[in-house]
């Protein structure tokens, strides 16, 4: 006879263990980073590839979703003859919410990925004991760079992002519904804070952190062979993207909860 609460308990007390388990390896990840020695070019190499490389993807998604936002919110307000906050709501929305987790689910796809079946693979093909073999920590060499990276150029991701899709609205809005230039662009700054745009900065290093933490403790920790390379890669983008989802809600909590 299948017990229920068997299940959920073995199921609770398996969440609990992973969840342990990825706490010990950021600290352990984090705290030999810290006492050096510093991989310079590793750091800038990780900068490059989740930073430059992942430009396009995040702009194009940003540019569209302020344009999508300001046809969406002009049909709605225009039933409620508020078509004057448009601008209002499409900054606030990109520099909150938008920016941060669409850039966040964007890098998780292409970076988290990337990192899981990189580090997957050396895993597989034994280079990761190689490395400890010739006195070379794993985790200050492969893993910090990786998080100081994602930690570091995910807000700068956001940043852009957020001014692309300010633009995207701005062009919707200027040569689609009719707004005046230089009404729009007083509109977009006049309810603006610097705690918009430092919130979803805020949740941009978070999340660039739970990205390269996810890519690397499913790619460190990957299966062997090909089958397990490619579970490590799946189970990276999707803990990474449900992450995402939750600290969303934590920090935003924490910055607009009064």
């Amino acid at each position: 006879m299948i017990n229920p609460f068997r299940i959920v308990g073995h199921g609770v007390l398996g969440a609990c263990e992973t969840v342990g388990e990825i706490v010990l390896f950021a600290f352990r990840a984090v705290a030999r980073g810290l006492a050096g020695p510093y991989y310079l070019h590793q750091i800038w190499r990780q900068m490059v590839d989740i930073g430059y490389y992942s430009l396009p993807v995040v702009g194009l998604t940003a540019i569209f979703t302020g344009m999508v936002l300001a046809l969406q919110s002009y049909t709605g307000f225009s039933r409620f003859e508020a078509e004057s906050a448009i601008a209002t709501i499409v900054v606030l929305s990109m520099t909150r919410e938008l920016g941060p987790v669409l850039a966040g689910l964007m890098v998780a796809g292409r970076v988290g990925a990337s990192m899981a079946a990189e580090l997957g693979t050396m895993r597989v093909t034994e280079q990761i004991d190689a490395l400890s073999t010739l006195s070379t920590d794993p985790m200050k060499y492969l893993i910090f760079p990786r998080l100081l990276a994602g930690m570091l150029m995910l807000p700068l991701l956001v940043l852009i992002a957020d001014v692309i899709g300010v633009m995207g609205g701005y062009l919707v809005g200027v040569f689609k519904l009719g707004f005046g230039p230089v009404e729009y662009i007083n509109r977009t700054f006049e309810f603006l804070q610097a705690e918009d745009v430092i919130s979803g900065l805020v949740k941009a290093a978070v999340f660039g952190f739970l990205v390269a933490l996810m890519g690397c403790y499913q790619g460190y920790n990957s299966g062997r062979g090909a089958q397990g390379v490619g579970t490590a890669t799946t189970r990276a983008v999707v803990s990474a993207s449900i992450l995402i989802l939750t600290a969303n809600y934590i920090v935003t909590e924490i910055f607009f909860s009064r």
